[in-house]
This record gives C-alpha cells, sequence and structure tokens, in this order.
C-alpha cells in the first residue's frame, strides 16, 4: 500500500494524491479490523505464532470472523461495495485513481500485486476459519482451493447484488467488520 500510493504521488496529479489519501485512510479503519481478527487466532489457539494460530478452527466465533475478514477482503482489494474497480468517475474512484498515470510493466506490477493480495486475503480467511491445517496435505490443498474458490464466488455475488456505497457510509461498514471481529475476540476470550 505504501509502494502504490508513493508512486500515485509521485506522478504529481493532484487527482492521484487524493485517491492515496482515500486509500490511505479506508485503510486504517481496515487494519484495526484486521488486528483484532489476528488477535482473536491468537487467543483462540494460545499462541502468537501464525502457523499455530491457523491450524485450529476459530472456534466458536467463526462465523463472525468470516464475516468481519470478509469485509476487511472486499476493502482492502477496493471491491464492490468499497470500491468499484471498473468505473472512471473521478469522484467515486479510490484505488483506480491511484494507476491512472501509470501504464506498461509498471501498471502489470500494480496489477499483478492486487491480485496476489486478494489470493492472500481469500487464504487468509480460509485459513483462519476452517480446521484444514490438521489434514493430510493433499486434503488440505484441495480445501484450501475449494475455500478459495468459494470466497471468489461470494465476491462475485457481492459485486452482483450491491452497488458501490457513498462515501459516508463506507466507515460505518468498516466499523461493522471491527465490531464483528472485536465479538469473535471476546468470544474467543470469554468462551
Amino acid at each position: 500500500r505504501f509502494g502504490t500510493a508513493w508512486a500515485a504521488m509521485e506522478t504529481g496529479s493532484a487527482f492521484e494524491g487524493m485517491g492515496a489519501a482515500r486509500e490511505v485512510s479506508y485503510a486504517v479503519l481496515a487494519e484495526v479490523s484486521l488486528i483484532t481478527a489476528i488477535l482473536a487466532l491468537s487467543v483462540q489457539s494460545g499462541s502468537v505464532t501464525l502457523a499455530t494460530m491457523l491450524a485450529p478452527s476459530a472456534g466458536p466465533g467463526a462465523v463472525l470472523l468470516a464475516a468481519g475478514l470478509f469485509a476487511v477482503l472486499l476493502a482492502e482489494n477496493c471491491r464492490v461495495p468499497f470500491d468499484d474497480p471498473n468505473t472512471h468517475l473521478e469522484l467515486t474512484m479510490i484505488h483506480e485513481v491511484m494507476v491512472l498515470d501509470h501504464s506498461g510493466p509498471p501498471l502489470a506490477v500494480i496489477l499483478h500485486g492486487a491480485a496476489m493480495k486478494l489470493l492472500l486475503f481469500a487464504v487468509l480467511l480460509i485459513q483462519a476459519v476452517l480446521p484444514i491445517g490438521q489434514r493430510p496435505l493433499v486434503v488440505a490443498a484441495a480445501a484450501l482451493a475449494a475455500g478459495v474458490l468459494g470466497v471468489t464466488v461470494g465476491v462475485g455475488l457481492v459485486e452482483s447484488l450491491l452497488a458501490r456505497f457513498a462515501f459516508r457510509s463506507v466507515p460505518l461498514l468498516l466499523t461493522t467488520a471491527f465490531l464483528l471481529c472485536l465479538f469473535a475476540l471476546l468470544l474467543a476470550w470469554k468462551g
């Protein structure tokens, strides 16, 4: 995110600077939810290593954690209802505005990074909710692939059924994601 925002600012365009400011302001709200979700996994597993946190299922708060992480996935990857990556309306763009002045190999690197980020968040969501770490390697790989496919279908359904929310509604949705992750943390702590 730092590199993308910096590249947007380096173009010298005030328009891309506005997009970078929007991206970073939404990221602050999304990262709080992500940190809370990882803390919930840490409390649930009793460990601070990521491999141990993702080995068991998320416990009683798995549905809350899945909903919160799915909202974070949508926000972090600039998907509908947070952003519309297919629009070119100047006042509604968030992520797309940061890459308008890029072309060729730099644009390809940015788009590849965005695709890898979406895959990383989908894998984190699946690993946090499903207990696939305790299965044999082939079964775990098949379950992970099926889970990632399910997440991508879910993203497609959200994008098909919802429109992009107004800017004033986005912080409320990210706050809801934080609360879902916080309730999952409380269930892991007290449950």
